[in-house]
This record gives C-alpha cells, sequence and structure tokens, in this order.
C-alpha cells in the first residue's frame, strides 16, 4: 500500500505540474494572438502615425482588454512612450523593456515584471504598408490568471488521484482475498508449519519422489530418491541427461511423459517408475516421479518379458500369416513369423494333395515348403523334397498322435536318428540341438508337420515353448486350409474359364493373330476373346469382360462368348451384335431377379470388330469396353475413337454407334480387357502410356512377339483381374484375286456372265470347282433377276476358299426349302446348299448378298453323276 500511495502522489504531482506547463503555454498563445490581432486592426496604423493616437487607441485598447480578459493591451511608439494602458497615469511614459526586438519586425512571448505583478507577455510589431514598423503592442496575462486556471483543473487531478487510490486499495484487497482463498485460508505462519510438515513426510517415506520443471532440470528429489538412483549432492538444478542414470530411466524421466508401473533397471536395482504432469490442474509446467525399488520381481520381470515377446509374435502371426490365398507362400511367413524370435530354424512340411487344393490324406507324402532362420545353410531336407518320416521318429509321433512333440536333446534322440543317420550326424555337428514337431491340423484333419529347431547358441526349448508352438501352428493352420481350399477352386475356375476360351483360332487368311489370357491371381475372372471367321473372308474379332470373379463369373462369359458365335453366324454388323447381346444380358439379369439370386450379370462389356481384307476397312464398336489401340506400319501408335456405349444389360435399347478405320496392310489392331491396363495401384492413364510405349516403335514385329512385349511392359506385378489381350496384323487381298462384274437384270445375261466367271477360275487355276461354281452362280445369278431388284453385282473371291457372292437391291431373302413332286422349280438352292460348302445371306444397307464357299483343300464334287443323283433325289421312285 505505501508503495501504491507513493507511486500516486508522483502521479499526481506529474499531472499537476503538467497543468500548470499547459496553462502557461495557453497563456502564450492567448496573448499572442489578442496581439496580432489588435496590430492587425483597420486603422491602428494611421492611429499611430495621427495627431492623436492615445485618444483613438486607448478606447480601442481598453475594450480589447476586457473583451478578451487579458491583463493589459500596451501600445507603444517605436521609440518606447505608451500610448496606451489601464493606468492613464502611466499614458506618455517611457518604456525600458525588450520591445526593441518588435521594432526589428520580430514578435515575441516572454514572462516579464509588469506594474501588476509577473506575467506572459507577447510583443508584436504593427507594419505601415510600406514594411515600416509604426508601433509595438504588448499584451500579458498575470501568473495569477494563469494560476487561477490551474486551480480550477485540480479538483478534476484529484478526482483522478483519488479513484487511482480507491482502484489500488480495492485491487489489493481482491489479491489478498484470492491469495489467501488459494491457500484455503491460511496465513503466513500456517504455511510456514505445513511447509515444514511436508518436507518432514517428503524425505520420511520409502518412495522415491522427484520433481522436474518443463525444461527438463530436477527441482526437487527426496532423501530415498537419492539412495535409489545414487545422486550427487548438487543434483538438484541440473537437467535429467547430466544425473548419470541408465539411458532408459534418463530417457523416461526426460520424456514427460505419463507412466504406470513401468520396471527399469537402475544400477543393480530393479525400479517401477510412475510418472505424472504437474500442470493438469492449471499447475505449474513439470512432472512428478515416484521410484519404488521392485527389485525381488527381477526373477519374474524375465518371464514377464518372455512372455509379452510370445504375445507380439502370435499377434504378428494373425497379421503376417494368411496374406494371400498362396498354400505355399502360408506356409512361408509362418516360418518367417517364428524365425529367429522363437527357433533358429522353422521347416514347413505339406501333405501333396493339400498342395494341389485336395483334401488332405494320411497316407500321402508329404513335401517341404519353407525353411526359414539363421541358418539357411543348415543339413535339412531342401525345400521341394518329398518327405516320409519313418515310425518312431518325433515328426511321425506328432502325425500320428496329432499333438506336438518335444526333443530337448536331439542327440540324445535316437528315434529321430534313425530318419537318415547321416544326415542326422550332419545336423549335430552342424549345432542343431533341440526340436519341437508340431502337426498342422484343421478341422481335425492333419494338413502337414511344422518343425522349430535351436542351435547350441540357445537354451534349449522346454514345456512351455511347447505349448507356444502348438498355439502358433494351430492359428497358421487355419490359413493354410483357406488357402487349399481356395487353390481348388480357383484350378477348378481356371480349368471351367480355359475350357470356354478358345484352345487355338481358327485359320484365316485375313489377319495374322496372338492372343493371351492371364487370370488373376485373386480369383478367375469373365475376360474372352475370340476371331470368328465371316463369310467373304471377313474376320470377326472380340474381346469381352464379366465383372466379378469365380465360378459364376467363368460361366457367364461361357454363356456370352456363345452368343456371340451364334449372332456372328447371322453375319450382322457389330452394332447389331451388341444390341443382341445387351437384350441377351438384359434377360439372363430378370431371370436372375426372379430367382432372387445375388449374382446379376451387369457390368459385361464387350468390343466387336469385323475386318474385311478387300478393302481394309475394319468396323468396330464397343459396349463399356476399351477402345483398341492400333500399330501403324511404320510403328506409330494411337488410340482411334470409337463411339462410347453402355455396359451390356444397361443400354436399355439405346443405339450403338460404330466407327470405321482403313488400315493398311501390316498394320496391327490391339484388342484388351481393362485388367491390363488398370490396376488398384495405377490409373487407367498410367496403364495406357505404358502400352503406348511397349507397342511403339518396332515396325515389322509379329503379333507373338508384340503379345510378349506388352504382357513384360505392361501387366501388373499382381494382377488384381484378368487380362485378355488379343494382337492382329492386317492382310489385304491380293487384288488378282478379286473378280467382279455387273449385270444388267435381264435373263439373257445370266450365260455371259456366267461363262465370265468360268473363264476368271481357268485363270485362277480352279478348274476343279469350276462345274459346281457355274452351277452355283447360275442359280444364285438368275433368282437375283428374278426375285431382286437392280443394281445387281456379282463378285468372286480367291482365297482359303472360293466365295461366290451375288448381290442386288432387294431386302428379300430366299430360303431352302422342300419342292413338291409336281413342282417344276424351287431346287435350285437344295443345289446350292448341297455342292457348296457354306452358303448364306448378308444384309447391307443396299440390299442383299448371297453367298457361298467352296473349299480348295478337299476338293470339289466331281461333276455329272453326283450333281444327276442330287436332282434325282429330289423326286420320288413313283413319280418316275
Amino acid at each position: 500500500m505505501v508503495i501504491l500511495l507513493v507511486l500516486i502522489g508522483s502521479v499526481g504531482a506529474v499531472l499537476v505540474l503538467q497543468a500548470r506547463r499547459g496553462s502557461l503555454d495557453e497563456a502564450r498563445d492567448r496573448t499572442l494572438s489578442v496581439a496580432t490581432a489588435f496590430a492587425s486592426a483597420p486603422g491602428t496604423v494611421e492611429a499611430l502615425d495621427g495627431p492623436h493616437p492615445t485618444a483613438v487607441l486607448q478606447p480601442r485598447a481598453e475594450a480589447t482588454r476586457m473583451r478578451t480578459g487579458v491583463a493589459f493591451v500596451v501600445v507603444y511608439r517605436p521609440d518606447g512612450i505608451r500610448l496606451t494602458h489601464p493606468d492613464p497615469a502611466l499614458i506618455g511614459k517611457h518604456v525600458i523593456g525588450p520591445y526593441e526586438q518588435a521594432t526589428r519586425g520580430k514578435p515575441f512571448t516572454k514572462v516579464i515584471t509588469a506594474s501588476r505583478g509577473p506575467a506572459v507577455d507577447s510583443i508584436v510589431p504593427v507594419f505601415r504598408p510600406d514594411g515600416s514598423v509604426a508601433g509595438v503592442v504588448s499584451v500579458a496575462i498575470t501568473l495569477e490568471t494563469v494560476n487561477g486556471t490551474v486551480a480550477r483543473q485540480m479538483p478534476v487531478l484529484i478526482g483522478a488521484v483519488a479513484g487511482a487510490l480507491v482502484l489500488a486499495t480495492g485491487g489489493s484487497a481482491w489479491a489478498s482475498r484470492r491469495l489467501r482463498r488459494q491457500t484455503h485460508g491460511l496465513g503466513h505462519v500456517e504455511m510456514t508449519r505445513m511447509y515444514e510438515h511436508h518436507d518432514a513426510v517428503l524425505h520420511s517415506v520409502r518412495e522415491g519422489v522427484l520433481v522436474l520443471g518443463g525444461d527438463g532440470r530436477l527441482l526437487l528429489a527426496n532423501d530415498e530418491a537419492r539412495r535409489l538412483l545414487d545422486l550427487a549432492p548438487d543434483a538438484e538444478g541440473r537437467p535429467v541427461a547430466d544425473l548419470g542414470l541408465e539411458p532408459r530411466m534418463a530417457g523416461l524421466l526426460d520424456s514427460g511423459r505419463v507412466a504406470s508401473d513401468e520396471v527399469l533397471l537402475a544400477g543393480d536395482r530393479l525400479l517401477a517408475v510412475n510418472i505424472r504432469p504437474t500442470d493438469r490442474a492449471g499447475g505449474p509446467p513439470g512432472s512428478v516421479a515416484t521410484l519404488r525399488d521392485t527389485t525381488e520381481l527381477r526373477a519374474l520381470s524375465g518371464r514377464a518379458e518372455v512372455t509379452q515377446e510370445r504375445l507380439g509374435m502370435l499377434y504378428d502371426a494373425g497379421v503376417r500369416i494368411g496374406t494371400t490365398l498362396d498354400v505355399v507362400r502360408t506356409t512361408e511367413e509362418l516360418a518367417e513369423v517364428a524365425a529367429p524370435g522363437f527357433a533358429d530354424l522353422v521347416t514347413v512340411e505339406l501333405l501333396d494333395p493339400v498342395l494341389r487344393g485336395d483334401e488332405p490324406t494320411p497316407t500321402a507324402d508329404m513335401r517341404r515348403t519353407a525353411i526359414r532362420g539363421t541358418c539357411p545353410d543348415a543339413p535339412l531336407f531342401p525345400v521341394g523334397e518329398s518327405i516320409g518320416w519313418l515310425p518312431g521318429t518325433p515328426m511321425a509321433v506328432a502325425l500320428e498322435s496329432g499333438h506336438a512333440v518335444l526333443e530337448a536333446d536331439l542327440g540324445a534322440a535316437p528315434g529321430w536318428q534313425a530318419q537318415s543317420p547321416e544326415r542326422a550326424r550332419e545336423v549335430l555337428e552342424y549345432g542343431i540341438r533341440s526340436l519341437i514337431a508340431v502337426p498342422m491340423r484343421a478341422r481335425g484333419v492333419v494338413l502337414g508337420l511344422v518343425d522349430f529347431w535351436r542351435t547350441d547358441q540357445r537354451d534349449p526349448f522346454d514345456e512351455e515353448d511347447l505349448s507356444f508352438a502348438g498355439e502358433l501352428v494351430a492359428r497358421a493352420a487355419v490359413c493354410v486350409d483357406n488357402a487349399r481350399r481356395y487353390t481348388r477352386e480357383h484350378g477348378v475356375a481356371v480349368t471351367l474359364q480355359r475350357s470356354l476360351l478358345p484352345r487355338e483360332l481358327p485359320e484365316q487368311d485375313a489377319l495374322e493373330v496372338a492372343h493371351r489370357y492371364l487370370p488373376a491371381q485373386a480369383g478367375v475372372g469373365g475376360d474372352w476373346f475370340d476371331a470368328i471367321p465371316l463369310p467373304g473372308a471377313r474376320v470377326a474379332l472380340v474381346v469381352g469382360d464379366v465383372v466379378g470373379h469365380g465360378l459364376h463369373a467363368a460361366a457367364t462369359m461361357g454363356r456370352l462368348r456363345t452368343a456371340v458365335h451364334n449372332f456372328s453366324a447371322l453375319d450382322l454388323p457389330p452394332d447389331e451384335i451388341l444390341a443382341n447381346l445387351d437384350e441377351l444380358v438384359a434377360r439372363i439379369d430378370q431371370d436372375k431377379a426372379a430367382e432372387a439370386e445375388t449374382d446379376p450379370v451387369t457390368g459385361a462389356t464387350c468390343l466387336y470388330a469385323i475386318y474385311d481384307p478387300v478393302g481394309g476397312r475394319c468396323t468396330v464398336a464397343t459396349a463399356g469396353h476399351p477402345g483398341p489401340a492400333l500399330v501403324r506400319p511404320d510403328g506409330t501408335v494411337d488410340f482411334p475413337e470409337v463411339p462410347a456405349s453402355p455396359p451390356l444389360g444397361l443400354a436399355a435399347g439405346l443405339p450403338v454407334e460404330t466407327a470405321e478405320l482403313d488400315l493398311a496392310e501390316g498394320s496391327c489392331l490391339v484388342l484388351f480387357t481393362d485388367g491390363l491396363v488398370e490396376d488398384r495401384d495405377r490409373d487407367i492413364d498410367t496403364g495406357l502410356a505404358l502400352l503406348r510405349d511397349a507397342l511403339a516403335g518396332r515396325p515389322g514385329r509379329d503379333p507373338e512377339e508384340t503379345c510378349r512385349a506388352v504382357v513384360d511392359a505392361v501387366l501388373p506385378p499382381r494382377p488384381s483381374d484378368d487380362v485378355a489381350l488379343l494382337v492382329a496384323r492386317t492382310r489385304l487381298l491380293d487384288p488378282a484375286r478379286v473378280a467382279d462384274w455387273d449385270v444388267p437384270r435381264d435373263p439373257a445375261t445370266v450365260a455371259p456372265v456366267r461363262a465370265a466367271c468360268v473363264r476368271q477360275l481357268g485363270a485362277w487355276e480352279l478348274e476343279d470347282v469350276g462345274f459346281n461354281a457355274e452351277l452355283i452362280l447360275s442359280e444364285l445369278i438368275t433368282n437375283a433377276i428374278r426375285y431382286g431388284s437392280e443394281p445387281i453385282h456379282v463378285r468372286l473371291l480367291h482365297g482359303r476358299d472360293l466365295v461366290c457372292e451375288v448381290s442386288d437391291g432387294s431386302s428379300t431373302s430366299p430360303h431352302l426349302r422342300k419342292a413338291a413332286t409336281t413342282d417344276e422349280g424351287g431346287r435350285g438352292l437344295f443345289l446350292v446348299a448341297q455342292l457348296a460348302q457354306r452358303w448364306g445371306t448378308r444384309y447391307t444397307p443396299r440390299g442383299k448378298v448371297i453367298w457361298s464357299e467352296l473349299s480348295l483343300r478337299d476338293g470339289a464334287a466331281e461333276p455329272g453323276k453326283d450333281v444327276g443323283d442330287l436332282l434325282l433325289d429330289q423326286w420320288a421312285d413313283e413319280t418316275f
């Protein structure tokens, strides 16, 4: 309070002095402004230069003094004679003072001693128009007036000082009350007594107490803490790192984290450490640590560490074993978890049927699948070797009993050495001394055997290790059995899918084709591919994908592939093929929904392309499938724009658009499924960039080499989806092997066109099929003239087979029928069907094409007798 009073008094004095100084400044400004105004007033200069200046200026000066409240307004002549003054007796008197400075034209203000006492005086010259000084005006305010102004401000200043004193007193009282509340009402005497009591308790307890500051320094240590940690006398105030503690103990104390009964070694003592922060309830930053001597628990701590390590190993087993559905890899993961933490060496053997995914049989041979540990060169049976354990060996006993078997000392185990005495001697010389053999059982069936080996560098196995080994193997056995079941299902699905895929593509002249199909490691999917020969030397290329994995996807793929073959037999364009497939998938999904099944086909995609080697044109349509890649003959690669359509089953009747590609001879058309370019670890743009790089820059590479390059460069390391790849290099049919004629709609033109066709066949050296071709062309041209419409066109294609085509502008298709015995006609198409290898109708935007194929590989039917027999077979014997 004294300090506050001194401070407040000092502030009050400063405020008074400041108020006085402000009043003096105000007086200077006020007198100067009044003097300047009077000197500049109109008539002042004239009055000074007139005959009676006092008579004019005295009334003005008094009026100004009364109006402004100044002490006096005095006018001097330049020689110092007063012309005005409040006391008329002083008018005309000579004044000795500082007015001479004003006569030189410089106004000023200063404190002077006037007739009325000390005053603030401002003196201003009066200038004539020519700049000369006509007189001087002096205006003053006495200091009594200034002090009166200060006196009027004193109540405010005193009030402010009093308010500050009240606030300071109230604040001190509030702080005192708060301090007492925080000390629970204790005064300084009680606080001193309490501190002495707490200090006595702190140093008398048999538990070490350390108080650490927020900066990691030791603030306080009781006697027990000094004894347990062997602290130096000057330890307080030093950082924890400089106390000479064990690294783990120093690190824990310096960390500031919460600890509960953490057991650490300090010299030859085992201490349980508890740490709690001190700033949770608003206290200062830092922590308090308590230390308890638990040296008697040292023996138990070793077991606790081993138990903790075993629990951690079991946890790792649950996380690391069974990451894949591969049987062999699962056994390797088991060996990696157990070695070298539990054993120096771990070996795993499985029954042969388990490796194939079949149900295990006790009489089957075992095959070693994994060896892991710190002794990779140990003289044990290698991976892949078939092993048959002899009766009496620990392995055979374990398999027969279904329980783990312990051999703590292999040197004293004659049954184990009987399996292979020479190898047993090498194993003992290597240093392997202890063994635990654990049968791998799942669902009560033995799948294999796990052997844990220890060398003489470690303690031999004991009974506690036996139970842990059994628990570890039991967890792994479930994963192995799951992998075995998956292997079986995966094998069945792969077998089914490969049986549904084409084993080899049919021979044809339009394209040189190579393909790859790679099932996903996670399960077989529904990808497929196909190359289907079409009439007119054309070829259809198909790539499709059914979303999903397993038997259902493979079976659905087979249904769609069969449907594509059936629709292709109708010789439909790509857009109609995909439209029919869309309707088929939609019907299948409706049937699935009606049967309450949960595996619809929606998600199937397909790309269908037809290549015509006569003109090198390829028509492509896609339903939700990635477009093809095109490799030009010069090695450049691009991805042609193909109009996108929804996946199969989702189009809802929307039309499918096609793209027309003109392909030069030697171009490569690359069709693929999304599993090649898309994976969970990369997006499709990255995959397409890799595909472009794999295809570019190698002109002239055959399709088989292209397939290998694409698979090596683009295929993900572990594909999560099936991959189907189809590479087709284009060929063009030699124009010399194509002949065509326009046929007027006149029956008389049949014979000349037929003769021209026969001559062309002779030029091609196809006289063996000339007679059959002549009959077929005669019938087809006659039908086109009789039943069709113009334009009528005939074309012969000499490829692998001879193709005869007759087109007209009518969309009406002839059909094969059984002619009655009384009919004169109706047997022409029957002859065509009998003489040709295949025949059919293809519709075009301008009409239709009736085609037939004559085989050039097996020879033609002999004319004459055979044809006659065919004609005679059309009538019954009674008719003749």
